[in-house]
């Protein structure tokens, strides 16, 4: 009979696949780097596939490093959710948690507040930022779980949501009225900018970039001054805004794609507490008031 894949050698392959780096993974498993380097050999030689490339102090995954990426991932939680199963502990301890901006203003006060309520003993610890910042901070290791909206393709990301993206102006304003269309959105890595210039450049539609900003607090409120339009997912739609439909002639936008990011060691316990929870809560939440109704 084969003997099982160690689990342990499994976590430190994963925590240098998140991180990029042997040093700062031997840290996330409070191991030397030595005997990381050791695991990892053991189970290169187990598999019979090199499943790291090491260029200097940078280290990518293999093809067959990829593959087994998501596998382990699977093999890990399915772990964690046995421990779980047998444990009759409290959930107790403390999360690093990241959001967007612009979901911070509905998801904080309702979500957040709903699952302390629900679970005193864990201590959630939230950093509101873009996501391209969070998905950054995860790669360095400060934070267990974060929601991010730049979809799942390469980030190894739990898609939970999909939202319409909505045209929105101030009522009552006249910017919807310029010529060229005044738009504000955020910095050039936005997924969402590229989205919406790429959709603007094929529809002919002549616009200027009047206001950017990284913080989605901002965008709004300059959509709510009647400085630009600007474009945001339903959630994120606030009172004061009207949704623009096709009668300006502004081109129909992708969906946003809202998923949820762990950390390798993020799974179980008091994670799979806020995860559900985040997950569950962010499905039902109703669409906002739009447009006549936004009053």
């Amino acid at each position: 009979m084969t003997a099982p894949l160690d689990l342990d050698q499994l976590q430190s392959f994963c925590a240098i696949a998140d991180c990029g780096s042997f040093t700062e993974a031997a840290r996330r498993v409070n191991k030397t780097q030595s005997a990381v380097s050791m695991q990892i050999k053991r189970l290169e030689e187990r598999l019979g596939q090199t499943l790291l490339t090491r260029d200097g102090r940078s280290v990518t995954l293999t093809l067959h490093g990829e593959a087994l990426y998501s596998r382990a991932r699977k093999m890990l939680r399915t772990n964690a959710e046995i421990l779980d199963h047998f444990s009759d502990g409290d959930l107790a301890g403390s999360i690093r948690f990241g959001v967007p901006d612009d979901y911070a203003v509905r998801l904080l006060p309702v979500i957040l507040s709903s699952f302390q309520r629900t679970h005193p003993k864990i201590a959630v610890d939230v950093a509101c930022m873009a996501s391209e910042h969070l998905l950054e901070g995860m790669r360095a290791g400060r934070y267990d779980l974060i929601v991010f909206t730049q979809g799942t393709e390469q980030n190894y990301g739990e898609l939970f949501r999909t939202e319409k993206m909505f045209w929105v102006a101030s009522h009552g304003g006249r910017a919807l009225a310029s010529d060229p269309i005044a738009i504000a959105c955020g910095p050039q890595y936005c997924i969402w900018r590229k989205d919406a210039m790429e959709a603007l450049e094929r529809s002919g539609k002549d616009y200027r970039v009047a206001y950017t900003s990284s913080n989605a607090t901002a965008i709004s409120s300059a959509v709510l001054s009647d400085l630009a339009i600007g474009f945001l997912p339903e959630s994120a739609l606030q009172p004061g805004m009207r949704v623009v439909n096709d009668e300006v002639g502004l081109p129909r936008l992708g969906d946003a794609q809202i998923a949820l990011k762990r950390a390798s060691h993020a799974y179980g316990g008091i994670y799979d507490a806020l995860a559900n929870h985040i997950v569950q809560s962010m499905g039902n939440l109703p669409a906002p008031r739009t447009a006549e109704a936004a009053e």
